[in-house]
């Protein structure tokens, strides 16, 4: 039985640590998943936090590129309190390296108290690791065309 479980216990906590590490595609997307969440509960301060300080911001609607902290910040700003809401639908996760995943896809913003309440979105977010921490260092986000008749 010694002989047994001396060999069964590495392999049980190999695969453990196998199990509780994600692989970069992971822990990008779980950021997309954050910034979604955190747009939602309309705290444009924490999802400022999920940004490189040198990130840059293509929004949706807005005519300029926005970088960095103080310039995605205060495009941010109007968000809190606002109602607005946001549902990926869809997303590809494409690997680059280790420190740097592309995710892209579809997304849904809403608000009961606009017109109109929904507006499809497609959006691109490089996220890279720095330091050992997953942020957002690109995101492009732009209204969902409808589709040619």
């Amino acid at each position: 039985m010694a002989i047994e479980l001396r060999w069964v216990l590495p392999l049980v906590a190999a695969f453990a640590c196998l199990s509780a590490s994600a692989g970069p595609g992971d822990d990008a997307s779980a950021v997309v998943d954050r910034w979604s969440a955190t747009y939602s509960a309309n705290d444009p301060d924490a999802l400022v936090k999920l940004y490189a300080p040198d990130a840059v911001l293509l929004g949706t609607v807005s005519p300029i590129m926005s970088e960095g902290t103080a310039a995605i910040q205060a495009y941010f700003a109007r968000l809190k309190g606002s109602g607005n809401k946001n549902a990926v639908k869809e997303r590809r996760v494409i690997v680059l390296d280790d420190d740097a995943v592309v995710v892209t896809g579809f997304y849904d913003f809403s608000n009961a108290q606009q017109t109109p309440a929904l507006r499809p979105s497609r959006f691109t977010m490089l996220v890279t690791r720095r330091a050992g921490e997953w942020r957002i260092q690109h995101h492009h986000s732009s209204p969902l065309v409808p589709p040619a008749n």
